[in-house]
């Protein structure tokens, strides 16, 4: 049995991973697609599916996925993920209802291009028959851009009055709101426009309501009221949809901006400052919460490094729903840099090319995340705990390509009973154990490839006290030590890689790394280090080939961590 989570399509009828490692004799009901793939709400890079196929008690069927965009090549990806029967909420809490005898398979086409055009080929096959092929058609999405023929007003503080012209702008976002269409751009010249602004008017799709900053000098939304004290909110746009806020400056509230059960939220350029929480868009009672454009902002709050007060609430954006961009955004100084949160749907979500720093609890959560909500491309420094996953609700969900540095404890926050998580080519350096997990919980088909782990002296390279069940980890690299014992996997000990190698489950790849530095000390504020391979490195070629991952990868095999060697940086945070 291929044990890979990643094959080829000639070798994808193996693949039993996800499957809950199912005997090939038992139970020979063939596969059943019933209605087809559903594309999920597309985003700027990726394309989520979800399948539900009944039957199929073996367990030996596979989706194999490939992209092409419009009249070029196939290009396959990984297969989608068997989602572990049981890890959704509740039989009838998901997002997605599956039948009793039924399966839910899922997964995501990434790192495409936005705007554009593609198809996807879902292949379903089963040795015991039920094999059936499906097309869709698709489109990334695009970043927002108001209408050319939007009408401009202007809009200066004040008490009210004014007609909207350049020469008479309103006075005042009330009377200016007042006059707000579909449709219509309002230029908010500089100075400060106090209290805060509940949003009562929505604009429609293609024909948004836009707040922008006019560029004659900071334009003020002041909530006057003390972050930590004065329970306010700056800016509310609860049950709106169709409502733009650019180039402005969003301050002194508890919560800076707030919406829930909104639509098409567009927040861009904006600097939000002294607030507890920067942007929060947590309640879905109605299902509404989707399609949410958070990039390019500076968010800033008022937590410090080193960690001194314990786990503070404080966070930069917390967001559910689905079909959310959140993206290029500087976030500084919370408990928590960016979050998904628990409501109805927590799906189809992108945190990207972010720049996060000084975190006092984790620098992302991806907690109660259903499927394909995907982490990547961001740098991290300065945060207590790295990528959170307690829990995720089957999955699949994907922490892929980023950098973290300055990690006080686990680079993979794991607790609560994850099922689904998916971590590739991640770089972590940190003081102490270079990977760590502490929690008693149960860790069920999750997946580690091709990350890079550095750290110093510690009793293990890795330790994990949790149960790890049909887990597979391997392709990772270990750099820093001495340790008196290599690895603590299901309550054995394995001394050295040699020992892990011949007799652990896991790490039947993983390497020694060694020309790599960590941090010197995890109570100093560090600036975001270079974690790219020097050349000659042990990591270089060590990875194993992910289709849709790692295509491209120079050499015989994969880079391991983050960056493959001479590729340049990403660009993190406001473009």
């Amino acid at each position: 049995m291929n044990r890979s989570l990643f094959l080829n399509a000639a070798a994808i009828l193996i693949l039993s991973l996800a499957a809950g490692r199912g005997l090939a004799d038992a139970g020979r009901a063939a596969a059943n697609g019933g209605d087809g793939p559903v594309l999920e709400s597309p985003t700027l890079l990726s394309l989520g599916v979800h399948w539900i196929v009944e039957g199929d008690e073996n367990t030996n069927a596979a989706i194999a996925m490939a992209w092409r965009a419009a009249g070029g090549a196939w290009r396959n990806v990984a297969p989608l993920w068997r989602v572990e029967k049981g890890a959704q909420k509740t039989p009838k809490g998901s997002s997605v209802e599956v039948p009793e005898g039924a399966w839910l398979f899922a997964g995501s086409a990434v790192l495409l291009d936005p705007g554009a055009d593609y198809e996807l080929k879902l292949t379903l096959a089963d040795p015991d028959g039920g094999n059936r092929e499906a097309l869709l058609k698709a489109r990334t999405a695009s970043e927002p851009v108001a209408p050319a023929d939007a009408k401009v007003f202007h809009v200066a503080p004040g008490d009210g009055g004014g007609s909207g012209s350049e020469a008479d702008p309103f006075r005042g976002l009330a009377a200016a709101q007042a006059a707000a269409k579909p449709g219509m751009i309002f230029l908010l010249h500089a100075g400060t426009y106090p209290g805060g602004f509940n949003v009562s008017k929505s604009g429609e799709p293609g024909r948004p309501i836009v707040w922008r900053g006019a560029g004659d000098g900071e334009a003020i939304l002041d909530g006057q009221g003390a972050a930590a004290t004065r329970p306010s909110t700056t800016v509310v746009v609860n049950g709106m949809h169709d409502v733009w806020f650019e180039a402005l400056t969003i301050r002194n509230a508890q919560w800076a901006f707030v919406g829930h059960e909104a639509s098409r939220i567009v927040v861009r350029r904006c600097h939000l400052h002294n607030a507890e929480f920067g942007i929060t868009a947590t309640r879905n009672n109605n299902d509404a919460l989707r399609g949410w454009f958070i990039t390019d902002n500076l968010i800033e709050g008022p937590s410090t490094w080193p960690r001194t007060k314990g786990i503070e609430d404080a966070r930069g954006i917390q967001i559910s729903g689905e079909g959310h961009v959140v993206a290029y955004n500087r976030v500084r100084g919370f408990g928590d840099g960016i979050d998904t949160f628990p409501s109805r749907r927590c799906a189809d979500i992108d945190f990207h090319n972010n720049e996060i720093s000084e975190c006092t609890d984790d620098g992302s959560e991806l907690d109660y995340s259903e499927r394909n909500v995907r982490c990547f491309l961001n740098r991290y420094s300065n945060i207590f705990q790295g990528i959170s996953v307690q829990p995720v609700y089957g999955g699949p969900v994907y922490a892929f390509r980023n950098a973290l540095f300055n990690v006080v404890q686990e680079p993979f926050k794991m607790h609560n009973g994850p099922s689904g998580a998916l971590f590739f080519h991640n770089t972590c350096a940190k003081q102490g154990m270079p990977l760590i997990l502490q929690t008693r919980e149960p860790v069920r088909h999750c997946v580690l490839r091709n990350n890079l782990f550095i750290g110093t002296t510690a009793a293990y390279a890795y330790e994990t006290t949790a149960p790890m069940k049909d887990c597979d980890f391997d392709y990772d690299g270990f750099a820093g030590g001495p340790w008196p014992m290599f690895l603590k996997w299901n309550g054995q000990r394995y001394r050295n890689l040699d020992d892990v190698h011949a007799k652990a489950p896991v790490y039947k790849h993983a390497v020694l790394v060694t020309g790599l530095t960590p941090p010197s000390d995890s109570a100093k504020q560090c600036e975001p280090a270079d974690l790219r391979l020097p050349a000659g490195c042990a990591a270089i070629d060590a990875g194993e080939p992910l289709p849709g991952f790692n295509d491209g990868f120079a050499g015989r095999a994969p880079d391991l961590g983050a960056y493959e060697l001479g590729a340049p940086l990403p660009h993190y945070g406001p473009r």
